[in-house]
């Protein structure tokens, strides 16, 4: 039996799911969680996020470090060198082990794409040098199309899934995620290695306004447009496009990195019956997009 039909099956006989799970649910920095997204009964309240490192001039930032988002602007700003890193081992090591001394049975572990990042091999390592199972989920995608698997499988969880179930569902609703986005200049992203050189050569020769897409878990050109103007309202309308193939309630992120007002007015745009939501973009995917990046996770509703 499906954990969707127990819950269906508990809900009639009047009784409730289990309060507090035995399972945790951990993920990275990556997955641009907005703060009522992790506060206050939000749908990620309770998951473990572990921070993903950024380094600027040789100096080592954790995400979520103080202002941590000021000085990287600058530094892009300035042509500094920015570099990003993957969470060590033995620091899911330590954060699973953590868990277990807090009571978790087993642990749902979700992250960023495997070929952005070599995040969940890390995870996986770990996995392995604990005593309580650790799923571990590639999530194939990043930012809050990553965001709404982890909160999706935390949703399952308080509806009584399995730990299992709730790492299948994490799956499945990532794979059926959209990531659409504009970035002013390639150049970051071609030092990041994230896009090939050839593309990012291409897109400063000839001042082109590239749309991406997360395809397949790597980053690939989607469209070219010559201004900028016209690339925000080209992600528009493909935004419009992809929620209208979805059911009523699914969600629209809208990610930003020094550009807030452009994301405001797109989010207010998202056709009727979507549930829009703003997110400033993480330094660890910032550090590679640059400043002005317009980006927007498009996902099924969290419950199904």
């Amino acid at each position: 039996m499906a954990w969707f039909d127990r819950r269906a099956g508990r809900a009639a006989a009047g009784r409730e799911p289990a309060a507090e799970p035995t399972t945790a649910i951990v993920t990275d920095s990556a997955a641009a969680f907005p703060p009522a997204w992790v506060m206050g009964g939000g749908p990620a309240e309770n998951v473990a996020v572990v921070p993903m490192p950024v380094i600027i001039s040789g100096r080592h930032y954790g995400e979520g470090a103080d202002n941590l988002l000021e000085p990287l602007a600058v530094a892009l700003a300035e042509g500094a060198e920015v570099r990003t890193s993957r969470p060590s081992p033995g620091h899911f090591q330590s954060v699973y082990r953590r868990l277990e001394r807090e009571g978790a049975k087993e642990i749902v572990s979700i992250h960023l794409s495997g070929r952005l990042s070599g995040t969940v091999d890390a995870a996986r390592w770990a996995a392995r040098t604990v005593s309580i199972p650790v799923h571990v989920v590639d999530s194939g995608t990043v930012g809050m199309a990553q965001g709404c698997g982890v909160a999706a499988a935390a949703l399952a969880l308080r509806a009584g899934a399995t730990a299992s179930e709730a790492a299948d569902r994490a799956a499945v609703l990532c794979s059926g995620t959209s990531v659409l986005f504009y970035v002013p200049s390639l150049e970051q992203l071609r030092r990041g290695g994230r896009i090939g050189a050839a593309a990012g050569f291409f897109g400063a020769l000839l001042a082109v306004k590239p749309l991406l897409v997360v395809r397949d878990g790597a980053i690939e050109p989607l469209e070219k447009v010559r201004t900028a103007a016209r690339a925000r309202q080209r992600l528009e309308e493909l935004v419009r496009e992809d929620l209208h193939r979805r059911p009523s309630g699914s969600v629209a992120a809208y990610h930003y990195f020094g550009n807030r007002s452009q994301a405001e007015l797109a989010a207010e745009r998202a056709p009727e019956g979507a549930d829009a939501v703003l997110t400033q973009l993480p330094a660890v995917l910032a550090a590679h997009t640059g400043l002005g990046v317009l980006a927007v996770a498009l996902s099924d509703p969290l419950m199904p």
